[in-house]
């Protein structure tokens, strides 16, 4: 079905482009309800579509030589993804996958490529973004380079809480906490490995669970243990 310019309203990379482009993307842009753990784009395959978040959540996936899965970054509602393809025309680097179940707008990639490269300001933002995804791929990789599993989810969290709270924030959350699955496989361990460093950091008053929303009452012991300097704290 098409995309009112309501719901164009929510995405940040297109609400300010003039009122009879966003017309015209509201005729050709198409909404398409996804299903929780449904692939929304295909690792390898041909760049097909620009993809939009109405709603739910979306993770960019990737596998080992193993076949073990490894969480890259997470698509949140109002945000994008697909524009790596788009932009060079070259298959996906990733799968994305529907966390939750979710509702996704999608422009053709022929015409997302030629908005693109038609207006400077939404070329800007494009940028932005892809430099945005390269230095978290590459505090990933320093992530998975780290030894201690528990280390390593106490890195993300702090990741997490400062991309969702803003830089100087003074109290560090994640509104919208990502299930112990989700965080294993960024992690690259086991969600019975989570769940039980989670305990922890709840006993010893480190974190705090509030209905979906994650608090980091104790930052600087988290960063102590993320850095090496405490060791993770015993049962």
């Amino acid at each position: 079905m098409p995309v009112s310019q309501q719901i164009l309203g929510q995405f940040g990379l297109i609400r300010s482009l003039p009122r009879d482009v966003l017309e015209d993307l509201s005729a050709r842009m198409q909404l398409r309800e996804v299903a929780r753990r449904a692939v929304v784009a295909a690792k390898d395959a041909p760049a097909a579509e620009l993809g939009f978040l109405v709603s739910g959540r979306l993770q960019g996936v990737d596998f080992t030589v193993d076949g073990r899965s490894v969480g890259l970054y997470f698509v949140d509602p109002g945000d994008f993804y697909g524009e790596l393809s788009v932009i060079d025309a070259q298959p996906a680097s990733e799968f994305v996958v529907a966390a939750t179940t979710s509702t996704v707008a999608v422009l053709e990639a022929q015409a997302a490529r030629d908005l693109i490269f038609r207006f400077p300001e939404l070329s800007r933002n494009v940028m932005l973004r892809l430099a945005t995804r390269l230095r978290a791929v590459t505090a990933q990789r320093t992530l998975l380079g780290l030894p201690n599993p528990f280390q390593r989810l106490c890195v993300l969290v702090l990741q997490l809480a400062q991309q969702a709270s803003g830089p100087g924030a003074a109290a560090l959350t994640i509104p919208q906490v990502p299930t112990h699955q989700e965080l294993a496989i960024m992690i690259n361990a086991s969600r019975e490995t989570v769940t039980r460093a989670f305990q922890l950091l709840f006993t010893h008053g480190v974190l705090l669970r509030e209905g979906d929303e994650l608090r980091v009452l104790n930052a600087r012991m988290l960063q102590d243990i993320a850095d090496g300097r405490q060791e993770p704290p015993k049962a």
